[in-house]
């Protein structure tokens, strides 16, 4: 066995140069930062400097404007940094991450460009992250042109404002995509007139994992949102015997596979005022699934495994009032009960009230009676001690059940 070991190594053929190559790398970003006439990102600076200490190839880029930047120091720019990985052919980087920058036309195209680069010898960019950039209607309509043939598996829009003219332009990039895993938008102001263009781009893309928290999709937002997906799932439970492994059912398994595929996504910031719910499976332990690939496609479907929706204004004191809470519920409660994709949502923030809160813990119950897979689920504490003890009981039992099987396996 051990030299089976040795000889695939050697098959891979020399390693990398790496610090020649991070060497090389930083040389001429500063060149063009020089020629540009704009400043050199401390933290790219910083993490090549890293790199070429540690002898570890540099994978991720944090392009980030400095807080204590004044105004007659010379601006951080993109542009350097996309000549660079052009000059260079670096073609290692996975991740772009940009932070609190103003982007122009220019370097939007010049991103643009590399996300759809198709070439056999790049190394295609997985991940892009535009956190509280500023982008004018050209640079979001070329943006979306680019994400409909890029090969990003995660993109994160966080806190960047948008309008409905130049979100559209995003959703447009996004739908049959069968690509992208992970979408964030968070506090990007999402008004309830997203939610359906949403659910449309939901059912006709692979996007597995929605991040909408801090928007304003309220109770008809949210609605629209989930209705296309709770339907899908309640016809697929009803037309499945309740015996039936959720593994086995047809097309959960590329979802799992996606899931499993994504462990870097980002994460939200939990409220120190909510309550995590979780159910369990049942008896049987599920076998692991079989991703169906198509030249790195992923089937699309009307479906999720995560969805956060923390502080959406989901209450009762929207325009629909009472009536389009106890609707929204109804959809929530049914994509509960069916859903053998789902694994997390999060609630977080919106007033449901007690009624909601009973709903949603028969539905949980509902749920772990039909043997799908374990669900978690935050909602806010704003009920009865009751309700609130029955929910944290009815997970607390799964828990413990769960724990003695593994004991008594050992």
């Amino acid at each position: 066995m051990p030299r089976e070991k040795e000889g695939k190594r050697k098959s891979k053929g020399a390693p990398l140069p790496i610090v020649p190559i991070l060497n090389k790398f930083l040389q001429t970003y500063e060149k063009h930062c020089a020629q540009t006439q704009t400043s050199v990102c401390p933290a790219i600076k910083m993490d090549l400097k890293t790199g070429i200490n540690n002898e570890q190839i540099l994978r991720k880029f944090v392009l980030v404007r400095p807080e204590d930047s004044l105004p007659s120091i010379l601006p951080i720019s993109l542009e350097p940094l996309l000549m660079t990985i052009r000059d260079e052919c670096y073609t290692l980087v996975k991740q772009i991450c940009i932070w609190g920058l103003r982007l122009s036309n220019p370097e939007v195209a010049r991103l643009a460009l590399l996300l759809e680069l198709k070439a056999p010898t790049t190394c295609p960019l997985t991940t892009l992250e535009l956190i509280d950039c500023k982008m004018d209607l050209w640079s979001l309509g070329r943006l979306g042109q680019a994400l409909q043939l890029s090969s990003l598996h995660s993109l994160v829009l966080d806190y960047c404002r948008f309008e409905n003219e130049e979100m559209e332009n995003i959703f447009a990039g996004l739908e049959n995509n069968q690509r992208l895993q992970n979408l964030s938008l968070r506090y990007c102001g999402l008004g309830p007139q997203s939610g359906l263009r949403l659910g449309s781009v939901i059912c006709q893309s692979a996007i597995c994992e929605l991040h909408l928290d801090g928007n304003y999709l309220e109770c008809s937002g949210a609605l629209a949102l989930l209705r296309p997906i709770a339907e899908y799932a309640e016809i697929q439970g009803k037309d499945q015997p309740a015996t039936t492994s959720p593994d086995s059912r047809n097309p959960p398994q590329p979802l799992q596979a996606r899931q499993r595929g994504s462990s870097t996504l980002n994460q939200m910031t939990k409220s120190s005022g909510a309550v995590t719910v979780k159910t369990t499976l049942g008896k049987k332990k599920r076998k692991k699934a079989v991703k169906r690939k198509i030249k790195g496609l992923t089937e699309a479907g009307p479906w999720l495994v995560k969805l956060y929706l923390a502080d959406n204004g989901i209450d009762g004191k929207g325009r629909e009032g009472e009536n389009g809470l106890l609707e929204f519920i109804q959809i929530l409660t049914c994509l509960i009960k069916y859903s053998a994709h789902l694994r997390e949502i999060d609630l977080g923030n919106n007033v449901l009230g007690e009624m909601a809160a009973d709903n949603i813990l028969e539905a949980l119950r509902a749920r772990k009676t039909g043997n799908h897979p374990a669900l978690k689920i935050t909602v806010t504490p704003q009920i009865s001690s009751d309700t609130f003890r029955s929910i944290w009981k009815n997970s607390k039992n799964s828990n413990v059940t769960r724990k003695k099987k593994k004991k008594a396996k050992t």
